[in-house]
Formats: structure tokens, sequence, C-alpha cells
């Protein structure tokens, strides 16, 4: 089968287009015909070799944590699907044209939803899911969300929303009306000083962006708040008596399942900026990490 291969760390130009092994559906597995894969931040770290000290790979190594198609084989002991079902899932090695995973990885994808778009939804939907789940908040607590209008942050505000939290969603300046579009509580540009007046006392901060504007907001919580976060421990968080809750997300079928039904739905929106062929890898990859806008879905 054909895969995009990382041949060492590095630029994009480590990314081939190879021919390789096409794997088998083992115990508890199913392998599905990918028919897309989405780009996240995530592979150009793997890439470059930035995140090797917590996610290193044994080289050659096929990336990519997104991937949606046909399931093709089932292995044995799995019940939830059958060959044929449209599904999506967070696996690993999704640039390629087959995948094998754990059936818990996969969520079913409804007719309606085009099945390649699909593969936007689960690693960032996920991630802000349950990033919700490590603050914990209680109907009526105030929650501020940063990055609240990327992947990650939608997902957060949604579950968020869902909860009866009371949401605000942190942005730059340029975004705010894309993030009042959100039906939050309130939205306030991190890269304007002035603007963080304007946030209440915080009882968690749901945090996908970190550095110095993480650093900044956390006097704002109360006593006691909570800080989850998918970008690593705030320096200096505890120390003001602050619950910290850092995390990396997790496959989780019936989560997933509830987060695709809701982008189906138009509840949820995870943006897509452009949908390229699995061949041009490199420009994808180097236009997502540039920064497109959206997610960036490889067709196959």
């Amino acid at each position: 089968m054909k895969a995009v291969v990382l041949t060492d760390y590095g630029d994009v130009d480590k990314l081939e287009l190879r021919d390789v092994p096409e794997p088998k559906a083992g115990s508890g597995q199913i392998k599905v015909r990918v028919v897309g894969a989405s780009i996240n931040p995530i592979d150009w770290k793997l890439r470059s070799g930035t995140a090797r000290a917590r996610m290193p790979l044994e080289l050659p190594a096929v990336l990519g944590r997104d991937a949606s198609g046909e399931v093709v084989e089932v292995g044995q002991g799995v019940s939830a699907f059958l060959v044929g079902a449209r599904v999506a899932g967070l696996v690993m090695g999704a640039y390629a044209e087959y995948v094998v995973a754990g059936e818990e990885a996969w969520a079913e994808v409804p007719a309606k939803l085009d099945l390649a778009d699909a593969a936007a939804i689960p690693l960032v939907a996920l991630t802000g899911s349950q990033l919700i789940d490590a603050v914990g908040p209680r109907a009526g607590d105030t929650v501020l969300v940063t990055g609240a209008v990327g992947g990650v942050g939608r997902a957060a505000v949604f579950t968020a929303k869902a909860r009866g939290a009371k949401v605000w969603a942190g942005v730059r300046g340029n975004q705010r009306g894309e993030a009042e579009k959100l039906g939050v509580d309130g939205v306030v540009a991190l890269d304007v000083a002035d603007d963080l007046a304007r946030l209440p006392r915080l009882d968690a901060l749901a945090d996908t962006v970190g550095g110095e504007t993480t650093q900044r907001l956390l006097d704002r919580l109360k006593s006691g708040g909570t800080v989850g976060s998918v970008v690593g421990e705030p320096p200096g968080a505890k120390d003001r008596g602050l619950v910290v809750r850092a995390f990396m997300a997790h496959p989780d079928r019936k989560r997933l399942t509830e987060l695709i039904a809701a982008v189906a739905d138009g509840k949820l929106t995870i943006p897509i900026a452009k949908r390229m062929p699995l061949a041009e890898i490199r420009d994808a990859q180097r236009l997502a990490e540039k920064g497109a806008g959206g997610k960036v879905i490889l067709r196959l």
C-alpha cells in the first residue's frame, strides 16, 4: 500500500510517499481503507523532533493521528463494527491507504457527513472535550477557554456549555467576531491588555495556548481553582494554590460518537481550511504549520 513515511527528523523533505506492507487486523482491531486523514500540530512536532522526548519514534515511521474511511476487515472479538461501516478514529499511522486500530479508537460517521471531512474531528474534538473532563466544571461555574476558535477550543466550549458552565472564549483581538458566534457568555481578547480587566473571577481555565498568555491569566482564577492544559503544566500554577491537570487525549468511542454526531447536526463546527491529495503531503504540512485557519484534510 502507499503511505507517507518519515525517513528522519527534520523538515517536510523528510516525508516520502512509499510502498509499505499492508497491515492486518488483529484481535480487537478493525482495518480501515482510509479516505481522509488530517494534519495536527503533533504531526509536525513529531516530524521535526521537537516532541521526541515525550513521543519518540522508531524511524522510518508513518505519521497521522486522524483517519476516516470504510471498514474492510474486522478482528476477532470486535462487536461494534461490521465490514462496510463508515468510521473515523484517533489512530497512529493515518497517512496511509489502510490503517489498523482497536475498536475503541473508532466511531461511526453518519451518512450526512462527508466521510473524508470526518477526519478533521477525532483528535481535536476528543482533546477539547477531555480537557473539560480534566477541568471538571459544575453547572454555573465560570470557565475560560483559551484558543476558543481553534478545533480543540471549539470542542472545549461545546462540552463546557453542555455541562451548564458559564463559558468565556479567550481569543486574539482579530478573532473576536468569530468567537461571538460560539454562543458563549463572554469573549475576551487575550492580546489586548485592557480586555483582561473585563474577565470575571474564574473557577477554571481550560488552556490550549500556554506560554505568556496563560501566565497572565493565572491571577484571574479563584483560590483553589482548576487549570486544565493540553500544552503542559503552567509554571507557578501550583504555587498559587491552583489545581493543575495536564493531559493528552485518549481514544473514547462513546465520546467520539457523540462529537461526530454534533458535527453532523451542525451543533459543533471544526473548520476545514483546505483539502489536498496525500501525495502533496509536504505542501499540506507546510501550510498547516504556517497556520491555515482550519484543518488541512488529506484525501486518499
